[in-house]
């Protein structure tokens, strides 16, 4: 059962990245070969390295399924382009579930390795988000992930509820969806209530070197 879960939840997460990454694609006016590859390369890249750091069997090379669910998202995006493209917040919503889910998978395929809670949690925001890091770069955007947004907050805030509910006895599933509930509520919020985090900022009145 949980095994079938978490294809359920990886299969939901690839979708949803791969449709965040085709509809950006589909706003810089890229054809539909460089469409579907920043929406594969925004499902898959994340895993990818986690599987690389974790010395395991990258998921995709294993089964044609992620390459034809963004296919499906592909024709998705080109049916529905008029509401997908325009829409801001459509952008968000795919890109939040998509975090969430990959956040728990990432977590999850990481535990099952006899990694400690710790790696886990990188390897979840790893999941989460370096698929969407290269999406950006490959569309000559700034990061996400680098912005003064709650991205990777989320994402470690998720992996606390993980591993807090793992400590209080609940079943790995509720485990999982309260990591997945946790994220998806605080960037909710974050953008409902204009939260984030403070910004690094440079004054060059400030140089040591000025007199």
């Amino acid at each position: 059962m949980d095994s079938t879960f978490l294809l359920i939840i990886e299969v939901i997460g690839t979708f949803a990245f791969a449709i965040s990454g085709i509809r950006l694609a589909a706003y810089k006016n890229f054809d539909l070969f460089g469409a579907y590859t920043i929406g594969l390369v925004t499902a898959i890249g994340g895993g990818t390295l986690r599987d690389l750091l974790l010395d395991i069997p990258v998921f995709w090379m294993q089964t044609w399924l992620y390459l034809a669910i963004t296919g499906l998202a592909l024709v998705i995006v080109i049916l529905f382009r008029r509401i997908l493209i325009s829409m801001n917040r459509m952008l968000f919503v795919f890109d939040t579930v998509g975090l969430a889910l990959f956040v728990v998978i990432g977590i999850q395929k990481t535990l099952a390795t006899d990694y400690p809670m710790w790696v886990a949690m990188v390897m979840g925001v790893i999941t989460g988000s370096f698929g969407g890091v290269v999406r950006d770069i490959l569309i000559n955007e700034e990061p996400l992930f680098f912005r003064k947004d709650v991205y990777a907050t989320a994402c470690l805030a998720g992996g606390f509820a993980y591993w807090g509910s793992n400590l209080l006895g609940f079943n790995d599933v509720t485990s999982q969806s309260l990591c997945g509930i946790t994220i998806i509520i605080l960037r909710m919020c974050a953008i409902r209530y204009n939260w984030s985090l403070p910004q690094l900022r440079y004054n060059p009145a400030d140089r040591p070197d000025k007199e």
